[in-house]
């Protein structure tokens, strides 16, 4: 399978803890999200090719919106250590199963949180 990537990383600006389901252990948090897969910044490497459930926690302030966190199956496509802060993983997953309700979410969650780089205009 290709590691390239099918969608553009959308940076979220909301606090989103994601866990490891089945071992009800802190993986990281949400650094960034597509409708394909997610990237978490953590504390430990992972092992790549591994299979995970993840449970994602989101915002509660989604009006229109009524789950707080998914539990999604997924692949640790990638671990690599971070660059400019050397004692955090950043972990690639790659969502293994993605249905209508995952993706409605997803986009609501994009479309709240996503971080903007238009910055207004200087007066």
């Amino acid at each position: 399978m290709s590691e390239q990537r099918k969608e553009p990383r959308k940076k979220l600006i909301a606090f989103t803890p994601v866990y490891d389901s089945k071992k009800k252990v802190l993986l990281g948090y949400v650094g960034d999200l597509t409708l394909l897969g997610v990237m978490v910044v953590g504390e430990r490497s992972v092992e790549v090719n591994n299979e995970r459930l993840l449970k994602i926690e989101f915002p509660n302030d989604l009006s229109d919106v009524v789950a707080t966190h998914i539990t999604i199956p997924a692949r640790v496509a990638w671990c690599r250590q971070d660059v400019d802060t050397p004692r955090y993983f950043n972990i690639g997953f790659e969502f293994a199963e993605v249905n209508p309700d995952h993706t409605r979410l997803f986009q609501a969650i994009l479309a709240r949180y996503q971080f903007s780089h238009n910055f207004p205009a200087a007066a």
